[in-house]
């Protein structure tokens, strides 16, 4: 057993707990937040099932940033809709024996990294290029495309230039699933690509990366707009108007 399998085992047992800790915890101040005021933005559904449907178009396809921007819009649906395609194409490193659906989704998994890449290229461009864009942002912002970018091209290496033993990157982290450490694989590519990923979990909870949750608390979006029908009280205003 090497080193560097000690310690990549423990930098990802370190930024797993974080990530889904942080994550958690950013979820649980989120439940908390009291929403004192009616504030949809219309035109805004009317019934619970609307709110559901919105929440979906706006997970799915994206639809208040399709109105606002069509640029912005095209470049963030396609990374995050190839970044999904990506995240099932690695679930083959998790389980054992592999899901059917998963097999099925492999060759998209290959063809949407290289989109990925490209929405996030114009993801980072418009912070270059747009004024008021690159007016708000800071060197974190650029950081974090930084990260992700190593992260795809460090990926994009390993399968189309320097292939790696992906038998025994997926015998490593089988074990770590299992509590039963196993060798991995030593290569220079594979090691910074796992870096980056460990990275990003630590990071995650921290940074504005974590909008992805905080869209389904959003009040804006996730209010039924019937305040001529109902009266709306956040929590705590009922807890005071009841006596408790």
């Amino acid at each position: 057993m090497t080193t560097a399998s000690y310690l990549y085992a423990g930098l990802f047992y370190l930024a797993s707990a974080v990530c889904v800790g942080g994550v958690g915890r950013k979820i649980l101040i989120y439940a908390r937040i009291p929403a004192p005021l009616k504030i949809a933005t219309t035109p805004a559904p009317r019934t619970m099932g609307g709110v559901v449907l919105r929440m979906m178009r706006e997970v799915v396809l994206f639809e208040s940033l399709f109105k606002a921007n069509l640029w912005t819009w095209l470049f963030g649906w396609m990374f995050h809709a190839a970044l999904l395609l990506v995240l099932v194409r690695h679930l083959r490193y998790f389980v054992q024996p592999l899901w059917d659906w998963v097999a099925w989704m492999q060759p998209l998994g290959i063809f949407a990294a290289p989109l990925m890449m490209a929405g996030l290229a114009g993801l980072w461009a418009r912070r270059f290029l747009v004024d008021r864009v690159r007016f708000i942002s800071v060197p974190s912002d650029h950081l974090m495309l930084a990260l992700i970018g190593m992260i795809g091209l460090s990926g994009l290496t390993m399968k189309f230039a320097t292939h790696i033993d992906v038998v025994g990157v997926k015998a490593f982290f089988l074990g770590l699933m299992h509590a039963e450490l196993q060798p991995l694989p030593g290569d220079a590519v594979l090691y910074l690509h796992l870096a980056g990923v460990a990275m990003l979990l630590l990071v995650f909870p921290f940074s504005k990366l974590l909008h992805a949750p905080g869209l389904f608390f959003s009040p804006t979006r996730n209010q039924v707009d019937n305040p001529r029908t109902a009266r709306h009280l956040a929590r705590w205003a009922s807890r005071l108007e009841s006596g408790h």
